[in-house]
């Protein structure tokens, strides 16, 4: 008879008490690999943001992002937070983003078993997750758009994008958000050279031109040459194209270096509900 009880007052209790895995006492697992997870207080059918950590980071470390946790979770966002591959003798996570220089696993079919398995697993919506991600993590958001458009409903890199080579092209439309400090120096806007003694060298390293991934969006969406809206705030200016044949691009600048700038979650969280109206 207690027993029966204990079981019924686990099984009322809310989604974020009592999660399978994601929480402290482990990640969530999958073929690939694992993921940790921050629940709303109503999971059910509850969007996502998925966030993707930057090089040396982890996914526990993600949520410690309190601003962009407690942002989400208090609009009735799911937090999924993915665990890059080990990084070779050193401590921390990256992730294998480039086509050219394949890591040891398929990032992108781990980022869907993670979007299907947190979906079934927490009941979340599958058709309503937001891809984002920070430096190297924006870089993966940024191929994986690229390679399958139709993953996530939205994409959103920040301070991170394509390496050169730059795609030649993407498979299809996106809608994205890509935002970028003006100073930032670890991944400058026009690119740099990280190996090699100059970009066309064999074997060279060099990160890509932001402003290029820019155009090459436009061109698979089939936008305008111009955007169709500019705005701007005390911390972002933005330039938005609406007009495009599929898909929406949206480029937020701020002035600041290698870093999330401060009130990144509600304008990108306010960007991607704007898509569903």
């Amino acid at each position: 008879m207690l027993r029966s009880f204990a079981i019924l007052a686990i099984c009322l209790l809310p989604a974020s008490l009592h999660a399978a895995c994601g929480t402290a006492e482990g990640p969530c697992e999958t073929e690939g690999g694992t993921y940790h997870i921050e629940l709303p207080e109503d999971a059910v059918g509850a969007p996502a943001l998925v966030f993707l950590h930057g090089w040396g980071s982890s996914g526990e470390g993600t949520l410690t992002m309190r601003g962009i946790i407690e942002e989400a979770t208090s609009r009735g966002y799911a937090v999924i937070a993915p665990d890059g591959v080990p990084r070779e003798g050193r401590n921390g996570r990256t992730w294998g983003f480039q086509p050219e220089r394949p890591g040891p696993r398929d990032e992108v079919a781990f980022l869907a078993e993670v979007r299907d398995d947190a979906a079934a697993r927490f009941d979340l919506d599958a058709d309503a997750m937001l891809l984002a991600g920070f430096s190297i993590g924006g870089s993966m958001v940024s191929y994986l758009a690229c390679a399958t458009p139709g993953a996530f409903m939205a994409y959103a890199p920040v301070a991170g994008s394509f390496w050169r080579p730059h795609p030649a092209e993407c498979a299809g439309p996106v809608a994205l958000l890509h935002t970028h400090g003006w100073r930032d120096g670890t991944v400058p806007l026009e690119g740099r050279l990280l190996r090699g003694d100059s970009p066309q060298a064999d074997g060279a390293v060099v990160q890509g031109d932001v402003w290029d991934a820019m155009r090459i969006w436009r061109e698979t969406n089939g936008c305008r040459l111009q955007a169709n809206d500019f705005s701007a705030d005390e911390t972002y200016w933005r330039k938005s194209w609406t007009a495009c044949e599929a898909g929406r691009l949206d480029f937020a600048l701020y002035d600041g270096g290698h870093g999330i700038p401060p009130g990144w979650a509600p304008m990108a969280l306010d960007w991607f509900e704007g898509l569903a109206r």
